[in-house]
């Protein structure tokens, strides 16, 4: 049997993948199977509330649960449901960035039509643009597990989810090593 030490150990390293996978939700972009040209990737977007308001669509309502620190920003990209697209640099969809607050947060992501999606979230908390395993926090839509056997990047049949013609609402807890 594992020592307490070792299974630490072992997740930690779990975290610290998730944690580099993740980074590719910063510079890097992930998209839907839904955009057809390059344009439909790599749209930078506000947070406009009013795209998730009752009759609106499609869009999804993201709440992100345990933000731990009021610094640095959070970035929230939403990618096509499909392994072609899902955490592939240059493959988001939409991405909304915004100063973090500690706790709770919402974020509206509209896409561009009913179909799969999937949806990632980085904690840059000291806002220096680079992956920091010790300090920054990602999550993913649907909650999967990270472990050491799948380095930190569950794949697209655990993160995926449908959005219809309206606003679908997802919640996120977000993962930090420390």
């Amino acid at each position: 049997m594992a020592s307490n030490s070792k299974v630490k150990q072992i997740a930690c390293a779990a975290s610290a993948a998730a944690l580099v996978a993740l980074a590719g939700v910063a510079p890097s972009a992930p998209a839907f199977a839904q955009a057809s040209s390059n344009s439909d990737y790599r749209n930078v977007i506000s947070n406009n509330m009013r795209s998730c308001a009752p009759g609106a669509g499609p869009a999804v309502r993201v709440t992100i649960n345990g933000v731990k620190a009021s610094s640095g920003k959070v970035r929230v990209q939403v990618y096509n449901g499909t392994r072609a697209d899902w955490l592939e640099s240059g493959r988001w969809l939409n991405r909304v960035e915004l100063p973090a607050r500690a706790g709770r947060m919402t974020v509206c992501l509209p896409v561009p039509s009913s179909g799969n999606y999937a949806v990632a979230v980085r904690h840059d908390v000291n806002g220096n643009g680079s992956t920091d395993l010790r300090t920054d926090g990602g999550a993913m839509s649907n909650n999967p597990s990270i472990n050491i056997f799948n380095l930190g990047k569950p794949g697209i049949d655990e993160t995926r989810f449908r959005v219809g013609n309206g606003v679908e609402s997802i919640a996120i807890n977000m993962k930090y090593m420390s």
